[in-house]
C-alpha cells in the first residue's frame, strides 16, 4: 500500500510540473505575441550590425518561414553568406578561404534550419517532438527568471531557456556549440524588446563564451511580408 501511494504521488508531482512548465511557455508565447501569429508570418527581413573584434559590421537576415533563411555580413567589402533551403546549408566565407558556396552539414545544419522559422524552439516544442524541464527558478542579471531545459529531438542536445518571471520575455539563452573543434556552452543575452505589428523580438542579443563576450547583434529594423 505504502509503495501505490509513493508511486501515487510520484505521478501528481511529475503532472504537475508538466502543467507548469506548459503554462509558463504559454505565457511566454503570448508575451511575444503568440505562436499562431509568428506562424502566419511569410517572410521576414532583418537589418543591423554584428559587432566583433571591435568591428561594426552590416548585418542582414532573410527568412522565408519554415522554409528558407539568407545571412549577409560585410567584412572589408566582402560578404559572408549562411545560407538554408530545403534542408540543405551551403555558406561563402571568403576571409576563411571559402570563395564558392561549401555545404554546411551537422549541427551547423541544424542552426542554420532553426534559424528558418521565425518562431523559438521553446514556442512550438511539442510539434517539433522536443523534450522541456522545469528547472526551477534562477537570477540573471538580478532578474528573476524560470529555468527551462529543452531537449531537441533531432540532436538530442540539451539548451536553457531562462524566462523573466514578471513579464515572460526571455532574458538569456545557454546553448552547446562546436567552434575550431572543440564545444563550447554558449550564452546568448536578450535586450531592447520592440513591437513590431504585434510581435516582440530583441533587437540586442549580446553572446558570451567562459563569461567574455565575443560577438553582439543589434538590429536597427524588421520588414514583414
Amino acid at each position: 500500500m505504502r509503495k501505490v501511494l509513493l508511486a501515487s504521488l510520484c505521478f501528481i508531482v511529475t503532472a504537475v510540473q508538466a502543467q507548469t512548465v506548459d503554462e509558463v511557455i504559454q505565457k511566454y508565447s503570448t508575451a511575444v505575441g503568440g505562436l499562431d501569429a509568428f506562424n502566419a508570418v511569410k517572410t521576414v527581413k532583418m537589418t543591423g550590425n554584428v559587432s566583433v573584434q571591435g568591428m561594426d559590421l552590416p548585418l542582414t537576415i532573410q527568412i522565408v518561414n519554415g522554409k528558407a533563411m539568407r545571412s549577409d555580413v560585410q567584412v572589408m567589402g566582402q560578404m559572408i553568406i549562411n545560407s538554408y533551403k530545403d534542408g540543405k546549408g551551403w555558406t561563402v566565407n571568403p576571409l576563411a578561404g571559402a570563395n564558392s558556396p561549401t555545404d554546411v552539414t551537422g549541427s551547423a545544419l541544424y542552426d542554420l534550419k532553426n534559424q528558418s522559422i521565425i518562431a523559438s524552439s521553446l514556442m512550438d516544442y511539442k510539434a517539433r517532438g522536443n523534450k522541456v524541464e522545469l528547472e526551477g527558478q534562477e537570477d540573471v542579471e538580478g532578474i528573476k527568471c524560470y529555468k527551462i531545459k529543452l531537449i531537441s529531438k533531432e540532436d538530442g542536445k540539451a539548451s536553457t531557456y531562462f524566462i523573466n518571471t514578471s513579464d515572460y520575455l526571455p532574458i538569456k539563452f545557454v546553448e552547446s556549440k562546436e567552434m575550431q573543434g572543440q564545444e563550447f556552452d554558449v550564452e546568448s543575452y536578450f535586450s531592447d524588446y520592440k513591437d513590431f505589428n504585434g510581435l516582440k523580438f530583441s533587437m540586442n542579443r549580446t553572446q558570451k563564451i567562459e563569461g567574455q563576450v565575443f560577438q553582439e547583434i543589434k538590429l536597427t529594423d524588421i520588414q514583414f511580408n
